[in-house]
């Protein structure tokens, strides 16, 4: 028998909400990993929650067209101070590269700058010019280090090479070209690891220099659709603006037809943005400023990033040709689904409430981009919370404690403004007996994001009333 005072505790009866979340981007594409002190393995998704940390692990190089994860990472670290973000690297230099054939190179005060596309491994042989002799001892008679847009290789002071005006060196290049659009198409189900491997699901999926391709397009609004067979995101595609793409506003259309962009899983956007002498995919900065806006609403997506700042001085085509948009243009190019930026008011900001589905979807749930991502959001955001759920005893008390916690955290949002209005119900007509003995539960959801405010209109009424009461009384 038990003597005294005791006490036990009983689990609470309404779950914590585990919110999904909101702004992540996970980004496929090639980066000078050749040039990182801790290269990460090709193929696999790397959470950097910095410029040094993405550096560190992905290398950074200014030749964007080569190294695109390089402008996501200036972009979204330098420009929108946003992080994390959840890289893809594709490009493996054990098989991407080839050889470049032994030369002599002048030294210039002691070094020998190489281009960053040279690996620094055991193919690296530096021997005294003419290619005679014995090579040099790397950490005896000179070393290699990435600086910048370079493999500097120097002459030290107490090895045999340090006076040499020229040394003959051979090596190994990255060859970037043999990566495809396939391959990034191919490694855009890598997201699929990002849960088992960092515990964190993305809702943005980025392909810069690749988006525009029809194959990786699809291959990520596939993935945005169903990321580990549960879980939400959006797509952000670029409208091809390059020598056979769209050259002017009226081109898009025709071209987002034949790239088949229309779902309620895509974004659209055209042409690019430019920046001093940067140029920038429009996807790469509105992922930026999605994940700003999402940061300072308290990690959730229910308003627009139209109309809000970009960090952009013009808009442009691949080739550089700049690309000036009239108001009523940008307008048009949003009325058929495609966004794009601004200069009309206030700055650079970015122009465009409406997914890719737009005009031939009108389901505002899917056409309008905070609406569609705030029901993508919720929708992570309950399947986190109740996996726990799971295979537990179906009783009156687990379906209570289930309806309690989803609607207590709805109410949250609604009091915060997220949403004007939202209910959990368990209806009956939804959950046959058949149903409840096979131990499947469905609830319905009831929930109105705020739309964004996209137009507002004025009348303008001369009163004579006006006249009367000013000169007459």
């Amino acid at each position: 028998m038990n003597h005294g005072v005791y006490v036990s505790q009983q689990a609470t009866s309404v779950s914590t909400p585990v919110v999904a979340e909101s702004g992540v981007p996970f980004v496929v594409g090639l980066a000078p990993v050749q040039a990182a002190d801790k290269p990460a393995a090709p193929g696999t998704p790397v959470l950097c929650t910095s410029w040094s940390e993405a550096a560190e692990k992905l290398g950074y190089s200014d030749d964007w067209a080569t190294y695109t994860l390089c402008e996501f990472m200036y972009s979204h670290f330098k420009l929108f101070a946003c992080q994390p973000v959840i890289f893809c690297n594709v490009l493996d230099i054990a098989t991407a590269k080839e050889a470049s054939a032994a030369t002599d190179v002048a030294v210039t005060e002691h070094k020998v700058k190489l281009p960053i596309a040279a690996i620094n491994d055991s193919t690296l042989v530096i021997k005294p010019a003419g290619g005679t002799g014995s090579a040099y001892v790397s950490g005896t008679d000179y070393n290699a280090y990435y600086s910048g847009e370079h493999l500097v290789v120097e002459l030290l002071s107490t090895g045999s090479a340090y006076d040499a005006e020229q040394v003959n060196i051979a090596y190994n290049k990255v060859k970037a070209s043999t990566v495809t659009a396939s391959d990034i198409a191919s490694a855009m189900e890598n997201v699929e690891l990002c849960l088992t491997l960092l515990g964190i699901v993305p809702d943005l999926l980025c392909a810069p220099g690749y988006s525009q391709q029809s194959t990786v397009a699809a291959a990520m609004t596939a993935k945005a659709g169903n990321i580990n067979g549960l879980f939400r995101a959006k797509a952000l595609i670029d409208i091809d603006c390059g020598a056979s793409g769209a050259r002017t506003y009226s081109d898009v259309l025709t071209k987002k037809n034949a790239a088949n962009i229309a779902d309620e899983d895509e974004i659209a956007f055209w042409p690019m943005a430019k920046l001093g002498d940067y140029k920038f995919h429009l996807s790469t900065q509105m992922a930026g400023l999605m994940a700003q806006i999402d940061t300072g609403n308290g990690g959730c997506p229910y308003e627009s990033p139209s109309n809000k700042g970009l960090q952009c001085d013009g808009l442009c085509l691949e080739d550089g040709t700049e690309v000036n948009l009239t108001l009523a243009q940008a307008n048009y190019l949003n009325g058929v689904g495609v966004d794009t930026a601004l200069n009309f008011m206030s700055g650079w900001v970015a122009w465009g409430n409406y997914t890719a589905c737009y005009p031939s979807n009108t389901d505002v749930k899917d056409y309008f981009i905070p609406v569609s991502r705030m029901f993508g959001w919720v929708g992570n955001s309950l399947i986190k919370t109740f996996w726990s759920k799971l295979d537990k005893p179906m009783t009156r008390r687990l379906i209570d404690t289930v309806l309690d916690s989803a609607n207590i955290w709805l109410n949250g949002l609604v009091g915060m403004g997220y949403l004007l209005g939202a209910r959990v119900e368990m209806l009956e007509n939804e959950n046959p007996l058949t149903n409840l003995m096979a131990g499947i539960i469905k609830l319905h959801v009831y929930m109105t994001p705020p739309s964004p405010a996209q137009e507002i209109d004025f009348v303008l009424e001369y009163d004579a009333s006006y006249v009367t009461s000013a000169l007459q009384g």
